[in-house]
């Protein structure tokens, strides 16, 4: 697959070459999307990927599917030869599958990671010879606090974020002589359409040995996600990352309560830790 991206000059809105050139993947929906809109609204020069190259009144669509490495490739290549730099890879691309690990196939397994982990992968290595090249730029994945705490029957959307994780601070340490600068975002639960779009794996449709936990922890985790804060905190958050002399390499976002759980996790005993969480993810 190959991106079509139509010009900026003919999109209301968009100004070519104004400010620092920002990609964001993931832009047709949810935090994506508040990410592009509020970086456009701060002058950024913002290209929103997507599958459905969805645009907006300021930034400028494209079709980009980060499962696929032609169309990353060809993406990324295109935002440099019509903006002739590129400054921010905003990664936020990604879904969610539900089910118990038993119940979860491993091709299901691999899809989650494919979009979430590798799809990430894939856009950082298309950028960064171009950040290296101009000494310097930033690269902001969006994790979440699952990437943290494990979610049960959410195991390989959270084994997703925990690889991310780990990627993205090994290559913290990697890019840093050359001026590139990594931090992960972490959002809690949030109001997006990424709880309508979430897969069930196929197997855990029926009645199974989980059915009743598995219904109790997937309808708590939905009704957090629904009444969860505004989307543009998010990218609020990403703004400030961006503005920031000193990047943090992680920085957590939403309601108290969810960003309390990262630092129990860090301080506690894992015993009295997990026993204090168990409620909140809907497990006993």
């Amino acid at each position: 697959m190959t991106p079509t991206q139509p010009s900026a000059a003919s999109q209301p809105g968009v100004a070519p070459h104004s400010g620092k050139v920002a990609l964001v993947t993931g832009a047709s929906a949810g935090l994506g999307r508040a990410c592009a809109g509020q970086l456009a609204s701060a002058g950024w020069t913002v290209i929103g990927a997507s599958r459905r190259g969805t645009a907006s009144a300021g930034w400028q669509g494209m079709v980009m599917d980060v499962d696929d490495p032609e169309s990353v490739l060809a993406g990324v290549a295109q935002v440099t030869m019509d903006h002739g730099r590129l400054d921010t890879l905003v990664a936020a691309a990604g879904w969610g599958i539900a089910g118990a690990v038993e119940h979860t196939s491993i091709d299901e397994a691999k899809a989650q990671f494919e979009t979430n982990f590798w799809g990430a992968v894939r856009v950082t290595q298309a950028v960064l010879p171009h950040l290296r090249e101009q000494r310097g730029g930033q690269i902001v994945l969006l994790s979440s606090i699952g990437g943290v705490i494990g979610i049960p029957f959410q195991a390989f959307y959270s084994a997703s974020k925990f690889a991310l994780e780990g990627f993205a601070e090994a290559l913290g340490y990697e890019v840093a002589p050359f001026g590139v600068r990594v931090t992960l975002v972490q959002p809690g639960n949030f109001r997006t359409d990424f709880t309508a779009s979430r897969k069930l794996a196929q197997a855990s449709t029926g009645t199974t040995a989980y059915s009743s936990a598995q219904a109790k922890a997937v309808e708590l985790m939905e009704r957090d996600e629904v009444n969860g804060a505004d989307p543009a905190a998010v990218a609020a958050v990403v703004l400030r990352v961006l503005a920031a002399k000193n990047p943090p390499r992680r920085v957590s976002v939403g309601k108290a309560d969810e960003r309390l759980g990262l630092l129990a996790k860090r301080l506690l005993p894992f015993r009295v830790f997990e026993a204090a969480a168990k409620s909140s993810l809907g497990v006993s």
